[in-house]
């Protein structure tokens, strides 16, 4: 079963986001996948905190198992944080659909500074942020047809119960819990500054 985060950040905000299976090094790579993860790289402009949003999301396409696990803070009735999840998905679905249109609208803009010498990366860029966002849309979809199985984590409601007093002391020494509890790297970026 896969395990994901459903918690609110610093601002309030609901994140969600997974721990990023370890991937073996000795694995041969074609020169297309060395190539595409380079250019995910080098191109990549999205924060992390969105970033690691839209690779859960993306992760979805490739899960077979129907049940996925989301861990959450406890602090709302199993009912209400189904139907929370839910909402925030379909929000989700929506803003990506926004936001791929109006990178679809800029795909013609950024034809104009072909003429310019070297690469054109405005292209590059938007292609690869086109791609992320189609992945995780199509994503988001799949979750929507997936069983979720709640599972509250005291730590998480430590977070939370911090984020709402704002006692900014407490999230260096909560964050790095987290980060061991769960596996999880560079979870400053993503739930903090």
């Amino acid at each position: 079963m896969s395990d994901f985060h459903f918690v609110r950040d610093y601002r309030r905000k609901f994140r969600f986001f997974t721990a990023d299976p370890p991937r073996p090094d000795d694995v041969k790579k074609t020169k297309t996948q060395a190539a595409w993860d380079l250019a995910k790289r080098k191109l990549m402009i999205l924060p992390q905190r969105v970033l690691r949003q839209e690779q859960a999301f993306a992760r979805a396409l490739k899960m077979e198992e129907r049940e996925v696990r989301v861990f959450y803070s406890g602090a709302q009735e199993e009912t209400h944080i189904g139907l929370r999840f839910r909402l925030f998905l379909l929000k989700q679905r929506s803003i990506r659909i926004l936001i791929l249109i109006g990178e679809t609208l800029l795909l013609p803009f950024s034809a104009l500074t072909m003429p310019l010498p070297g690469p054109n990366i405005f292209f590059y860029v938007l292609a690869l942020l086109m791609i992320t966002h189609w992945q995780s849309f199509r994503g988001i979809h799949a979750f929507l047809k997936k069983e979720y199985a709640f599972a509250e984590a005291p730590l998480l409601a430590e977070w939370e119960e911090a984020v709402k007093a704002g006692d900014e002391t407490a999230y260096p020494p909560l964050l790095t819990r987290l980060e061991a509890e769960f596996g999880l790297k560079d979870l400053r970026k993503v739930l903090w500054k």
